[in-house]
């Protein structure tokens, strides 16, 4: 056969190749703009399982990480009360129990302002607590302790556990409290509030048609050791005002807390 026509047999076989090529690289790359294209945005999936939530923080915010030790009560702590027994529990003695020689009465529904004056006149270092829960079953109302009035989440070292009767009326506590807190870093950025929402959503923790109706950035223990602890910047989402769904601020794992407020991430 001529060389002339090998070679053009050649060139043309190899232009129907490079077309065909063209061709295949073309339908590839729409394929994947317009899958860029449809791919739902984070606001478009929580639309669409009718997931609310409320106004979100406009300003990036910025946190650290936190070190802190568990108070040892002592007896000079107890001649500073009034009004009350108080026993020290542990050993150390890492918590203090009061019971009230004449019981404190609280409002029919329990308002956490007159609990905030209770803990203000009757406890040490009352202020540095703030309402958290009632369990109507087991008549005892949680205070969790505040760092610069930022919450710090079911930690078992720095809450009060308050115990009241059928008349509403306040008889006994337990209290726990952290001291000795140190800035472990430099504040660094967080996850935005909707970072944290897309990890609840992925992990399934948000439910078809519920609401976000709180966001609020507070500390969860990281690390617990034998004689202090760390604690990490934590977004806390309340869900149809009552359900509490926690967010490492930093790493984006979802807390969850054992019965011993222990925490776990996801």
């Amino acid at each position: 056969m001529d060389w002339s026509k090998i070679k053009t047999i050649f060139i043309i076989t190899f232009l129907i190749l490079d077309v065909y090529l063209f061709f295949q690289f073309l339908t590839i790359r729409n394929a994947n703009k317009y899958e860029i294209a449809t791919e739902a945005t984070l606001e478009e999936k929580l639309k669409a399982d009718g997931i609310k939530y409320t106004d979100l923080p406009k300003t990036q915010i910025k946190a650290q990480y936190l070190s802190a030790k568990p108070k040892i009560f002592t007896k000079s702590d107890i001649a500073k009360l009034k009004g009350q027994t108080a026993t020290l529990l542990g050993d150390p003695a890492t918590t203090l129990q009061g019971t009230l020689q004449n019981p404190y009465q609280l409002d029919s529904k329990l308002d956490p302002s007159s609990i905030a004056n209770f803990l203000k006149d009757h406890v040490l270092y009352g202020d540095h607590y703030q309402f958290w829960e009632k369990d109507d079953k087991t008549k005892t109302i949680t205070c969790f302790q505040k760092f610069e009035a930022t919450l710090l989440y079911q930690n078992i070292n720095g809450m009060i556990t308050l115990h009241y009767n059928t008349n509403n009326q306040i008889v006994s506590y337990q209290q726990t409290y952290l001291e000795g807190f140190e800035r472990l870093t430099a504040k660094e950025e967080i996850l935005s509030p909707l970072k944290a929402i897309e990890a609840l959503h992925q992990k399934g923790e948000l439910k078809p048609k519920s609401k976000i109706t709180k966001i609020e950035l507070g500390y969860s223990t990281l690390v617990q050791l034998a004689a202090s602890q760390v604690l990490a910047p934590t977004w806390h989402f309340i869900i149809n005002d009552k359900e509490n769904l926690f967010v490492n601020a930093f790493e984006g794992q979802i807390i969850q807390f054992n019965s011993d407020a222990k925490p776990s991430v996801e």
